[in-house]
């Protein structure tokens, strides 16, 4: 969504992260790629190593489930990629880009229909609306972003 405000043009924003398998596997160059293919700009990129405390903030919603300390492990197994990606209608077109979370239900040409492999490790994260993109820019960049 491009918004207007007195003749200046903001662009939607949202937070992308590349997990660590992605990271693992060499694989983030050909995800930059498709983002950037895509018309988007990656305004903000740092490789991270996340901690628990973030990642308990992060996965608040699935914190109680019997797959969050194995996916916990697997999110601290490495260094993660997070970008600030901006765009018109970002948010919904990176989330097609993506594909669905669940990778055996991730058409062919996704990211994640590409190269996750498994539900787990399935290559990157997206905000799903712009009040999360928001909340994730400030959890992962500081309330400056």
């Amino acid at each position: 969504m491009l918004i207007q405000l007195k003749g200046v043009k903001f662009m939607e924003r949202t937070y992308i992260m590349l997990k660590p398998d992605c990271v693992k596997r060499g694989l983030m160059g050909e995800v930059i790629s498709r983002i950037e293919n895509k018309g988007f700009k990656i305004v903000r990129m740092e490789m991270k190593n996340l901690d628990e405390a973030i990642l308990r903030e992060h996965y608040a919603h699935v914190a109680d489930k019997p797959f969050f300390p194995g996916m916990l492990e697997y999110m601290t197994s490495g260094p993660v990629v997070a970008m600030i990606v901006e765009g018109e209608n970002v948010i919904s077109g990176m989330r097609g880009l993506m594909g669905a979370t669940k990778y055996e239900d991730a058409l062919a040409g996704t990211i994640r229909g590409d190269y996750a492999t498994s539900t787990t490790y399935n290559i990157i994260h997206g905000s799903d609306g712009p009040d999360t993109a928001e909340i994730e820019i400030k959890r992962f960049f500081g309330p400056e972003a």
